[in-house]
């Protein structure tokens, strides 16, 4: 039996409050140690992140592209050129499937890009991926 892990630090960064609340309850309900923080946009990310209050060991942002004041992908280009911030583990989790998007959010180094489900079942799929790729990863 593996020792239990201590909780994972996410920090959702989505306007979407429905997207939030979605997204906590398939953590919850996969039962996965964890501490959700949701901020609304990349400059409330961006506060928290630079002013200590976050967490700083196995932190994982979960990041829209589509929000308003800074979107993801501005969001990533000031966390990748922040030396306090670049090694970050992020994945995008959008609506958008545009390829520019994808193509943009890999080129700044992101663990994945992931099309929002449109199912709580999906969702939980991503859910268990997520965790799964954390536990592989060996984070600290």
């Amino acid at each position: 039996m593996d020792p239990p892990q201590p909780p994972l630090n996410i920090l959702l960064v989505d306007d979407d409050e429905v997207d939030a609340i979605t997204v906590k309850r398939a953590f919850s309900k996969a039962k996965l140690p964890y501490h959700l923080t949701v901020v609304r946009n990349g400059i409330e990310a961006l506060e928290l992140l630079r002013g200590g209050t976050f967490a700083a060991e196995r932190r994982l942002v979960l990041l829209d592209i589509h929000m308003p004041r800074m979107n993801g992908i501005e969001f990533l280009r000031e966390v990748r050129a922040d030396p306090k911030l670049q090694k970050l583990t992020i994945v995008m989790m959008t609506t958008s499937s545009e390829e520019s998007d994808r193509i943009e959010a890999y080129q700044l180094n992101v663990a994945g890009y992931v099309i929002k489900p449109v199912t709580f079942q999906a969702l939980e799929t991503i859910v268990a991926t997520l965790s799964s790729y954390w536990k592989l990863m060996q984070f600290p």
